[in-house]
């Protein structure tokens, strides 16, 4: 199993358009956290321009296709999204 960083670029006003979506958008990310390896999420603060999302996963298949059924990513609050593998030096889920 690797490590995966999502990283979502997000619409300035992302905080206040988010709420049509947000039931959504957590059901997703349960779904995921459940069966899909995404270990850790949220919008990074001050100011709220980034989400990132943790995924422990043996490839980004997954990543990819929630990414695709995001209603975030669906619709248009974010601008521009990347999945980076990621080297994990130190944390309890090291191998």
């Amino acid at each position: 199993m690797n490590y995966y960083v999502l990283f979502y670029y997000v619409v300035e006003d992302y905080l206040s358009r988010r709420a049509e979506y947000r039931e959504e958008h957590l059901r997703l990310v349960r779904q995921m956290r459940d069966h899909g390896g995404l270990l850790l999420g949220g919008a990074l603060a001050e100011p709220a321009d980034q989400v990132l999302l943790v995924f422990r996963t043996a490839n980004t298949d997954d990543i990819e296709d929630f990414v695709l059924k995001d209603p975030y990513v669906r619709n248009g609050l974010v601008t521009r999204w990347e999945i980076r593998p990621w080297t994990v030096v130190v944390g309890n889920a090291i191998d």
